[in-house]
Order: C-alpha cells, then structure tokens, then sequence
C-alpha cells in the first residue's frame, strides 16, 4: 500500500468547491467518471492524484478496465484500495472515499455525513453511508 495522502488545512472549503464543480461538469468515461469523482475528490483534499495515469486514456468502462488489469488492479475499487487505507463502513467521515453496489457495478463516490455522494451518468445522487461495502480513509 502507498503512503496515505495527507487532508490540507482547508480541505474542508476545497472539498465543496469541487463536490460544486463536479454536479456541472457532464459525466464522461474516463474523464469525469465514478472512479475519477472519488480520485478528484482526494487530490482537491490532499493535493495527491492517484488516477493522474489514468485520465483521458480510456473512453468505456471495458477500456479503463484492461488499462488498470494491465497495471496489476483488478477494477477501480482495487486502484482506490491499493491509495487509501481500508476502514470499518461505519466509521466513514467526511471526505472519505466509499464503494457502494449500484445497478451497473460497484461505484466509487464521497462520504458526506451518513450519505455518499454518487456520480451518476446523469446526476449526483446520494446514498446512505449503511449502503457501502467498503470505505477508504483519506
């Protein structure tokens, strides 16, 4: 596991900002996807992109797929683990990162209290924090 990235003093402030952008910016495979929302999140809070590899070279979920496959990851969830320290469902905070099960897959959002932000093809939605299988400390 790398080294955990460390929240900035104002990450509270950057985290709004770009949960802000994020709801006008249109959903975009591999450019504004659900395992880039969770990555853009992190880097606003920490300065720290883990996905940087991985923007704009793919276009479908299949072809982030084999990109993170050829890399060693098994999926999306697995890149967010091997970043971010795993941690009890329960214990999510503020800024943490969650995988939660949708109707296509497992999606990456935003802890937000007892929800998470979800990044949708065509919305940010919210889900309970309860609804996640898995959590990962930022």
């Amino acid at each position: 596991m790398c080294e955990k990235p460390r929240r900035l003093p104002d990450w509270q402030r950057r985290l709004v900002d770009y949960l802000g952008a994020s709801v006008r910016q249109p959903f975009k495979e591999g450019v504004h996807d659900c395992a880039l929302f969770l990555a853009g999140g992190v880097e606003a809070m920490t300065g720290v992109d883990y996905a940087e590899p991985y923007r704009g070279r793919y276009r479908t979920t299949p072809g982030g797929l084999r990109i993170l496959r050829r890399d060693g990851f098994e999926d999306h969830v697995a890149l967010a683990a091997h970043h971010l320290k795993e941690k009890p469902v329960a214990f999510g905070c503020p800024g943490d990162g969650a995988a939660v099960p949708t109707r296509d897959g497992l999606a990456l959002g935003i802890v937000q209290g007892e929800s998470i932000y979800l990044l949708m093809p065509d919305r940010l939605a919210l889900a309970p924090l309860l609804s996640a299988t898995r959590v990962f400390e930022v």
